[in-house]
């Protein structure tokens, strides 16, 4: 069972991720970080872990594309 201590509310969320709110609404929006909204109030509610598995996948290496694998260097 979830508990509400588990969810931070858009402010909170934005600073954890070094965002602006407006930010996080569009990653929100776009799917990019999954997001409740509390139907008593309309406010959008963050999970932590969500909010931890975005910041490792945003920290993971970028693999090189094979496009810039041939480019070669003077």
């Amino acid at each position: 069972m979830e508990k509400l201590s588990d969810y931070v509310k858009t402010a909170e969320a934005a600073e954890i991720l070094g965002v602006s709110q407006t930010t996080l609404r569009k990653y929100a929006a776009t799917g990019k970080i999954p997001v409740r909204v509390n139907p008593a109030n309309g406010y959008r509610l963050f999970k932590r872990s969500d909010l931890d598995d975005f910041l490792r996948r945003a920290a993971a290496p970028v693999k090189p594309s094979k496009a810039r694998k041939n480019v070669k260097s003077k």
